[in-house]
């Protein structure tokens, strides 16, 4: 008896359309998908939920500093001459990042083998590069989803039928998080 369904696919397609679903699950929190699908996606979107729960809290404050180029009123780095040469005028400051513990390191790559990286375009922009923006989907997972869903045990996503697809009569569902 099989431990997972095979989609009607190659192991390579089915790991793709598998990994393309959990990632839009999670960014958009539901899809309308076969019941079939919606099943085997459940099951993975659940375990990255379960692990950005178990580690949601597992990192430490860390003050930095870091050199930035000073920058004029445009945007552009100012420069100064020194020795008869332009050289880019440097600020020093200080930031304060999340450095991961190694568990939690290990839980982050862990969900970038999973989930495919998504660039999230603006509205007034459509169909171009600019002001497109990288999004970081385990970050994503630590800071919005786990806090949301800390007390649960479990049972973080919900199927709704919604009745037969046209052309095939395939059960359609939506797959959403609760």
């Amino acid at each position: 008896m099989a431990k997972y369904r095979k989609l009607g696919r190659t192991a390579s397609q089915r790991k793709a359309l598998l990994r393309s679903q959990v990632t839009a699950l999670l960014y958009h929190g539901k899809i309308v998908t076969t019941e079939a699908r919606a099943k085997e996606v459940r099951k993975i979107a659940e375990g990255l939920i379960a692990l950005a729960v178990k580690e949601k809290d597992n990192f430490d404050t860390v003050t930095v500093s870091a050199k930035v180029p000073v920058k004029d009123k445009d945007g552009k780095r100012v420069k100064t001459v020194v020795d008869g040469k332009k050289v880019t005028s440097y600020e020093t400051i200080d930031k304060t990042i999340k450095k991961d513990q190694p568990s939690r390191l290990h839980a982050r790559r862990q969900m970038l083998k999973v989930l495919y990286p998504v660039t999230e375009v603006p509205k007034e922009a459509a169909g171009r590069k600019k002001n497109t923006k990288e999004v970081d989907m385990p970050a994503k997972l630590f800071e919005e989803l786990a806090p949301k869903y800390a007390n649960r045990q479990g049972g973080y996503t919900r199927i709704v039928k919604i009745g037969p697809r046209h052309g095939d009569a395939a059960m359609e569902v939506i797959l959403e998080l609760v």
